[in-house]
């Protein structure tokens, strides 16, 4: 790949790299998200044993990463507007290299969580990250496959953590293995942050006009005319003085901050999280055995991959609206078919055939469309001047919601048990579409500052 170096008129030194190189290292975080969430899922069986866990200490070695995402999320979006959004991809990186080593070296409980709540911080701070670094980068009618990149990035890593999960199995301290896997990816990440560019919107922000258009030229194929036109326009919207909490309640934000909030929270709480973590649950209760379970984990984990890639591709092609609403509809169909069937499966190996195949068109629709979708949004929808911190609230807000819904869920599952549970999220399914419909106004095609002027003209009315 070629790479070069110069010295812009600023006197500033900027690296010369292909958009793909961009595009792939900056949604790199996204695969070291999708692992650490998804490794735990297998790693927990040993760690349980070895470390002579409780329950109680069990739901907290699971949901430490969560912990820590929400204070990841929290912080890293105010300080990307402050310091930049490509220092805090390089501090990210490294706080995912520690997270992982120190959890695969703990000696206890208690350095294990420890460990698991600063992986959670790198987790947290690369969803609200990202998301805005690649949609301040990339090209108008290109932001949505190039910003859905961090969502195939996150699938490929919980596939990863799947096959990982079972090819170290068989070792007594595979569960060392597993966690402690992800320092690959994140020294990776760290190298190639190295010679990442800066986002242009904070170059500007800083006076850096020209290196601002050197990276604007790498990712628009050198189209000048579009380049003079974005800077035009980028250089307008920085003079906008950088807000805080009181402008991201503003008036003038609250479409944006409804839109964002929304979509972080029904993302939840349709379900998602709870497939992607039980799913090996799922199908031990309609009848099959453990080993098969796994096996068919690995397989959706492929699955999901590939409708993402999917997703990706036709990103800009359609509407995210009818993307967000066809999927929701699609998800709460696939939800209610499979309630349907547990609750008259009798053990009937049918009945489980038409459960696996429910979850599967399930995930299919999410992979497609509120996976990627939602994280593509939130980092468009915020003004330049409080864009770090408008996305940070909204993933504090999903992963708050994350956590809400997978620790409710195994009490819950017991409870209700999973057909009945699996209604009640068909049922949040179908209320995401009037959401939808009624708060959400399309962005597809637009630049980020002809999505400022519509939250302008949004607040005015």
């Amino acid at each position: 790949m070629k790479l070069m170096q110069n010295i812009d008129n600023s006197g500033t030194k900027t690296h010369h790299v292909s958009a793909a190189f961009v595009y792939f290292f900056g949604a790199l975080g996204g695969l070291l998200f999708g692992y650490d969430t998804g490794v735990i899922s297998g790693a927990i069986l040993f760690i349980e044993k070895q470390l002579k866990l409780n329950a109680w200490q069990q739901g907290w070695v699971v949901s430490a990463v969560l912990l820590g995402a929400i204070l990841g999320a929290a912080v890293i979006g105010p300080m990307s507007d402050k310091y930049g959004r490509r220092k805090l991809v390089l501090l990210s990186s490294i706080i995912f290299f520690v997270g992982a080593l120190g959890s695969a070296f703990s000696p206890e409980f208690w350095t294990l969580i420890i460990s698991r709540i600063i992986l959670g911080m790198a987790v947290g701070a690369a969803s609200a990250l990202i998301p805005t670094y690649l949609a301040e980068l990339s090209p108008a009618d290109k932001r949505g496959s190039m910003s859905s990149l961090f969502q195939l990035m996150v699938m490929t890593g919980i596939l990863i953590a799947y096959i990982t999960n079972y090819t170290f199995s068989g070792m007594y301290t595979g569960w060392r293995w597993m966690l402690g896997f992800a320092a690959i990816p994140a020294a990776l990440l760290f190298f190639g942050a190295l010679i990442l560019p800066e986002s242009p919107r904070f170059l500007v922000k800083q006076g850096k006009n020209e290196e601002a258009k050197h990276v604007l030229a790498t990712m628009n194929n050198n189209n000048m005319t579009v380049v003079n036109e974005e800077l035009t326009d980028i250089k307008a919207q920085a003079q906008i003085k950088s807000g805080g909490w009181k402008e991201l309640f503003s008036k003038f934000v609250h479409p944006a901050l409804v839109i964002g909030v929304g979509l972080a929270i029904f993302q939840q709480v349709m379900g998602c999280n709870t497939v992607l973590y039980y799913a090996p649950t799922i199908f031990t209760d309609v009848g099959f055995g453990v080993s098969a379970a796994l096996i068919a984990h690995i397989g959706i984990g492929i699955f999901n991959v590939l409708v993402t890639a999917v997703a990706v591709m036709i990103m800009d092609k359609i509407d995210r609206k009818k993307m967000l609403i066809g999927g929701a509809v699609g998800m709460g169909i696939s939800l209610l078919i499979m309630s349907i069937s547990m609750h008259f499966s009798g053990g009937s190996t049918l009945a489980a055939w038409i459960c696996v195949l429910a979850l599967t068109v399930y995930i299919a629709f999410f992979s497609a469309t509120w996976g990627p979708v939602m994280w593509v949004m939130i980092g468009e929808v915020f003004p330049l001047n409080i864009r770090g911190l408008g996305n940070s609230f909204a993933s504090v807000i999903n992963w708050s919601a994350n956590m809400v819904v997978s620790l409710t869920f195994p009490p819950l599952l017991n409870f209700f048990g999973t057909g009945s549970l699996f209604i009640g999220y068909a049922v949040l399914c179908f209320a995401s579409i009037w959401f939808v419909h009624s708060k959400v106004f399309e962005t597809r095609n637009k630049s980020l500052e002809e999505i400022e002027e519509k939250l302008r003209q949004e607040s005015a009315n």
